[in-house]
């Protein structure tokens, strides 16, 4: 797939970086200094290059939308028109000081991104995890079970470009749903940078969902069953 990088800072430098050693097309745009761009390219290897927001939108299967919630609109308008776009959000709507959420409970983030790019087919992903974890996932890919990773969409065939990079970079994609279910998920990544970086134990931080029940083939019955 040929994806574009809007925003390469940490998030989108390291998932950019493991799509293109996935053997992915990557174009990396939107950061402080060129130089910096043509380094991740450099570094992440096989056909990655540096290239304007614009350059990044353009024929691509797939973007990743990697800024701070300040940044939007302006990223957004030197991308230009995102029309049939598969947008893959790894935005959470935070304040200047990254400590609060700025849209929650009746909205989300992604559903506004969603909002300001109606023609636009946004999926939430990525957003659940550390970026200090990524190069650790990926190098772990054969290894089993993997880590889980939640994303969100409303449209069939952009979440399946996402379950198909989340399943690149290492995890298993989890389908939360439709994308009102940002709501939940991007509450829920607070909750996990605070478990990755509110003690002493490091970022390095994943997670696994496992079901358990007669669903996933137990045989244990269930309360009150269990009477003679």
């Amino acid at each position: 797939m040929r994806i574009g990088i809007l925003g390469s800072g940490l998030m989108g430098g390291q998932l950019g970086t493991l799509f293109a050693r996935a053997g992915h097309e990557v174009v990396f745009s939107y950061a402080r200094r060129q130089e910096k761009l043509q380094d991740l390219a450099h570094r992440a290897g096989g056909t990655a290059r540096a290239g304007t927001p614009f350059e990044a939108a353009q024929g691509t299967d797939a973007m990743l939308l990697a800024v701070h919630w300040s940044r939007l609109d302006e990223v957004l308008s030197q991308a230009g028109d995102l029309s049939g776009r598969t947008v893959l959000t790894c935005c959470v709507p935070l304040n200047a000081e990254n400590s609060e959420l700025v849209v929650a409970h009746t909205t989300s983030g992604a559903e506004t991104l969603a909002r300001k790019v109606p023609q636009a087919r946004v999926v939430a992903a990525f957003q659940t995890v550390p970026s200090e974890v990524f190069f650790d996932v990926f190098a772990a890919r054969p290894a089993v079970p993997r880590p889980s990773l939640v994303y969100c969409g409303d449209e069939a065939s952009s979440k399946a470009v996402a379950a198909t990079l989340i399943a690149d970079v290492g995890f298993e994609p989890v389908d939360a749903g439709p994308l009102r279910v940002a709501r939940y998920t991007e509450p829920f990544a607070m909750l996990i940078a605070q478990l990755a970086y509110g003690g002493r134990d490091g970022p390095e931080l994943a997670y696994r969902f496992e079901r358990y029940g007669r669903s996933a083939g137990s045989t244990v019955p269930k309360p009150g069953k269990d009477k003679p």
